[in-house]
C-alpha cells in the first residue's frame, strides 16, 4: 500500500540535499540587475519547465520528464520521493483610488520600493512513499493538483495608510507521478527504476495565442525535478558506474533531466534527478553568502555590481520580487571579510611533476622540433626558454619562424566565418608562441593587408596553428 510519510531519517536527507536542489529549482530566478524591466528577467524559467500537453505541441518545452537509475535495495526497502517544482503565481498592482476602488496599474511608486506586475514562483512539493515491492509489476501512480486560487495584499506606505494591494492568481495545474522497477538480467541483484512526471493539465491557448509561453507559465511546472531516497540499499552512479553496470547505465533513458547520487560525498542512498547536468555530490560552495539565483556569474562580481547600482534601481529591484529584494539587502550589508573570501578558493591540490613518476622530460624537443625549458610552465622560470622572435618550428622537413612566408589553411576546429576568407591566403610569419599546455602558435600578418604595418606596430596578429598553415619557403 502506497503511503504518503517519509521513513526514519529520510527528512533529513533530504534537507541536505535541498540546500543543492533550492539552486535548481531557483536558478534564473531573478537575474541581474534585479529589475523586472530588464530584458534577461523578460523570458524566464528555462530550466524544467512541464508545460500543458495542449501547448507543448506548438512549442518545444515538454509536458513530462523521464528518469531511469539503477539501484540495489535490500529486502524490505522503501523508496521515498518528492517532486519539487514551482507554480508560477500571476501578480498584477493595484491602486487606491479616494472613493474606495481600485484601478490596475504599471507600477505603483513607494519610497522604498517600486511594485511592478510580476510572475512570483511558490515551491510545490508532491511525496510519494512506496515499497520496493509496489514498484514491480504495474508500479506506483499518484495524480496531483494544485487548485486555482487568488490572494490579496495591502499596499501601505510609511504612514501606514492603504494606497493600493497586490492581487495574486495561480491557475490550476495537474500532473501525475509514476513509478516503477524491473529487475536486470545477470548476475547482480540490480534493479532498473523510472520515475516519469506529467503534467496533465487540460488547457486549450486562446485564439490567436498559441505560441505564447506567458500564457502556458502558470499552468506549467516550472523547475521540476526530483529526490528519492532509499530506506536501505544504493543507488548506483551515472556517471561513474562500477564495470558490470556500465552497459545497463547506458541503456538507461533519461530524457530532460540527469539523476546523480546526492547528499553527504560517501553515501549512495539518495538521488537528485534535475534538468540541469550536475556531477555526483553536488554541493554548494561554503564560501557562497546567500542565493543570488545566477550560476553562470562569479558570486564577486555579482555582489560588487549589485552593490552599485543606482537608488532609483536597487528601489524597482526591492518591488520587484522579495527574493530580488533580498539579494539587494545582501550586497549592501556584506562585510569586507566576506566579500573577501569570494575572491577565490582551492578546493584540492595534487602533485603532477616527480622524480619518480615517471612524467615525460619535458626538455625533449616537441613535435615541431622546439626545445621545451627544463622548468613547468607555472614556474616563471620556464619564460627563459622562449623567445618569440627567434623559435622555429619544424614543418615538412622545412624551418620556420619570423620572416618565413606561408599560405593559411583555417583548421575544421575553428567557427570563425572570416576564416572562409582566409584560407588560401599568403601570410608573414611574425612570431612563435607557446602556450602553457605546450601547444604552438604562429602569429601572422595577412600579405596585402593595407594595416598590416599598423597591426605590427600594435601587436596585434591573427594566430594560427602548425597544421593550419603550409610553408612557402625553405628557410632554414
Amino acid at each position: 500500500m502506497t503511503v504518503t510519510a517519509f521513513t526514519p531519517g529520510t527528512e533529513e536527507r533530504f534537507a541536505l540535499a535541498r540546500q543543492v536542489a533550492d539552486a535548481v529549482l531557483f536558478e534564473g530566478y531573478v537575474l541581474y540587475p534585479y529589475r523586472a524591466s530588464a530584458a534577461k528577467n523578460r523570458l524566464r524559467w528555462q530550466f524544467g519547465v512541464l508545460v500543458p500537453p495542449g501547448w507543448g505541441t506548438e512549442c518545444e518545452e515538454h509536458d513530462f520528464q523521464h528518469t531511469e537509475c539503477l539501484m540495489e535495495p535490500k529486502a524490505g526497502a522503501t523508496l521515498s520521493v518528492e517532486v519539487r517544482f514551482l507554480h508560477a503565481r500571476r501578480r498584477t498592482v493595484q491602486r487606491a483610488r479616494p472613493d474606495g476602488g481600485m484601478d490596475t496599474v504599471a507600477e505603483l511608486r513607494l519610497d522604498d520600493r517600486v511594485l511592478v506586475p510580476w510572475d512570483e514562483g511558490s515551491e510545490e512539493r508532491v511525496e510519494v512513499v512506496a515499497s520496493v515491492d509496489e514498484l514491480l509489476g504495474d508500479g506506483v501512480t499518484r495524480p496531483f493538483r494544485r487548485p486555482a486560487r487568488e490572494d490579496t495584499e495591502p499596499v501601505l506606505d510609511e504612514a501606514g495608510r492603504s494606497v493600493g494591494r497586490l492581487v495574486r492568481r495561480c491557475e490550476e495545474i495537474n500532473g501525475t507521478i509514476r513509478l516503477s522497477a524491473r529487475e536486470l538480467d545477470g548476475p547482480y541483484r540490480a534493479l532498473r527504476l523510472t520515475a516519469v512526471v506529467e503534467n496533465t493539465t487540460v488547457w486549450t491557448p486562446p485564439e490567436g495565442r498559441g505560441a505564447d509561453r506567458d500564457a502556458a507559465l502558470p499552468r506549467s511546472l516550472v523547475a521540476t525535478h526530483l529526490l528519492m531516497a532509499l530506506s536501505a540499499g544504493s543507488f548506483l552512479s551515472m556517471t561513474d558506474p562500477p564495470e558490470w553496470a556500465k552497459g545497463a547505465v547506458a541503456a538507461c533513458r533519461n530524457l530532460h533531466t540527469w539523476p546523480v547520487l546526492a547528499g553527504e560525498p560517501g553515501r549512495d542512498d539518495l538521488v537528485l534527478s534535475s534538468p540541469i547536468i550536475l556531477e555526483d555530490h553536488p554541493a554548494i560552495a561554503p564560501e557562497s553568502p546567500g542565493a543570488l539565483y545566477d550560476a553562470t556569474e562569479i558570486d564577486e562580481i555579482l555582489a560588487l555590481r549589485t552593490a552599485a547600482l543606482t537608488d532609483e534601481e536597487k528601489r524597482e529591484a526591492r518591488g520587484t520580487d522579495e527574493r530580488a529584494a533580498a539579494v539587494i539587502e545582501l550586497a549592501d550589508s556584506m562585510p569586507p571579510e566576506v566579500l573577501e573570501r569570494l575572491h577565490g578558493a582551492v578546493r584540492s591540490l595534487r602533485e603532477v611533476t616527480s622524480p619518480d613518476t615517471g612524467a615525460p622530460d619535458l626538455a625533449f624537443p616537441d613535435e615541431h622540433g622546439v626545445q621545451r625549458p627544463d622548468t613547468p610552465w607555472w614556474d616563471p622560470a620556464s619564460e627563459a626558454g622562449f623567445d618569440p622572435e627567434r623559435d622555429r618550428v619544424v614543418m615538412d622537413g622545412r624551418s620556420v619562424g619570423q620572416g618565413s612566408r606561408v599560405e593559411l589553411h583555417p583548421g575544421l576546429r575553428r567557427t570563425d566565418a572570416q576564416d572562409i576568407f582566409l584560407r588560401g591566403r599568403t601570410a608573414m610569419v611574425e612570431a612563435v608562441l607557446h602556450d602553457v599546455d605546450g601547444g604552438v602558435h604562429l602569429a601572422v600578418t595577412v600579405e596585402g593587408d593595407p594595416g598590416a604595418d599598423i597591426r605590427r606596430e600594435q601587436g596585434r596578429f591573427l594566430y594560427f596553428q602548425p597544421d593550419e598553415v603550409t610553408p612557402l619557403e625553405d628557410d632554414a
